[in-house]
C-alpha cells in the first residue's frame, strides 16, 4: 500500500467511486460516513492524508478538521466542498486544511492532489535534504515543518512551510501575489489569493515574537518580507 487515507463522505454513490479509485491506485481507503465516526476513528489510527465532506451527520467536516489539529498538525487535510458554498474554502483554511476541491470534482484530479500531498510530506519516499533557518528569535527547519524560538514550538502544516521558505528565500524583494501563487500552487485564482491571505495572517501570528521580522502587505502588488541575514544549514 502507498499510503492510508481517511476518507469521510455521506454521498453513497460518490463514497463507492472514489474508494474504488483510490484503491486502484494502491491506496488503503478507510470510510465513514458521519464525522462522529470519523473522528473515533481518527484516534487510535495513523493516517497520511485525510479526505473530509464539508457537510456531513453528526459532526460536520470543519468540525472534525479542528479535533483532528489539536492532535495533529501535520497530516495534510483535503476538503470536499459544494460549488455554492464559496466561503467554506476561506474556512476550512482557517482551520488548518491545506486544500479544498468543489464537486462535481474529477478523481484524476483529487488523485493528483494526494500525490502531491503524499509527496511533499515525505510519505511517499523522496530524496530530502535537512534545511534549517536562523531567523532572528527563531529557527525553521522545513523538512520537519517546525518553527520554533526560546518560548515556544510551533508544527507548521506543509502550505505554511513552502510559503515560508518561500519569502525566505526571497526576503526583502517585493514579490507580486501572482507570482507566489503560481509558484507555490501553480494557479492563481480568487479563491486561492483569499487562501494566501490566511496562510499569511497564520505565519504573521507565529512570527509575532520577533518585531525585526514582517511580511508587509505592499499595495495593489503583492507582499515583501523583511528580515535580517538568516543563516541556512542543510
Amino acid at each position: 500500500m502507498k499510503a492510508h487515507l481517511l476518507y469521510v463522505e455521506d454521498d453513497e454513490s460518490l463514497s463507492f467511486v472514489t474508494r474504488d479509485n483510490l484503491e486502484l491506485q494502491g491506496y488503503k481507503v478507510s470510510y465513514c460516513e458521519n464525522g462522529k465516526k470519523a473522528l473515533e476513528m481518527f484516534e487510535p489510527e495513523k493516517y497520511d492524508l485525510c479526505i473530509l465532506d464539508v457537510m456531513l451527520p453528526e459532526i460536520d467536516g470543519f468540525a472534525v478538521a479542528e479535533e483532528i489539529r489539536k492532535k495533529d498538525a501535520q497530516t495534510p487535510i483535503i476538503f470536499l466542498t459544494a460549488k455554492s458554498l464559496k466561503e467554506d474554502r476561506i474556512h476550512g483554511l482557517r482551520l488548518g486544511a491545506d486544500d479544498y476541491m468543489t464537486k462535481p470534482f474529477s478523481i484524476e484530479e483529487l488523485i493528483l492532489k494526494v500525490e502531491v500531498f503524499l509527496r511533499r510530506t515525505q510519505r511517499i519516499p523522496t530524496p530530502s535534504k535537512v534545511t534549517l533557518y536562523e531567523l532572528g528569535e527563531y529557527q525553521f527547519n522545513h523538512s520537519e515543518l517546525i518553527l520554533k524560538s526560546q518560548n515556544s514550538e510551533k508544527s507548521l502544516t506543509q502550505k505554511e512551510a513552502d510559503l515560508l521558505k518561500f519569502f525566505i528565500d526571497n526576503k526583502n524583494e517585493v514579490l507580486k501575489r501572482s507570482f507566489i501563487l503560481e509558484s507555490l500552487w501553480g494557479e492563481d485564482d480568487y479563491f486561492m489569493g483569499r487562501s494566501l491571505d490566511v496562510f499569511i495572517s497564520r505565519l504573521r501570528k507565529y512570527l509575532k515574537e520577533d518585531t525585526n521580522l514582517k511580511i508587509e502587505n505592499i499595495h495593489g502588488v503583492g507582499f515583501r518580507f523583511k528580515m535580517a541575514n538568516e543563516n541556512v544549514a542543510g
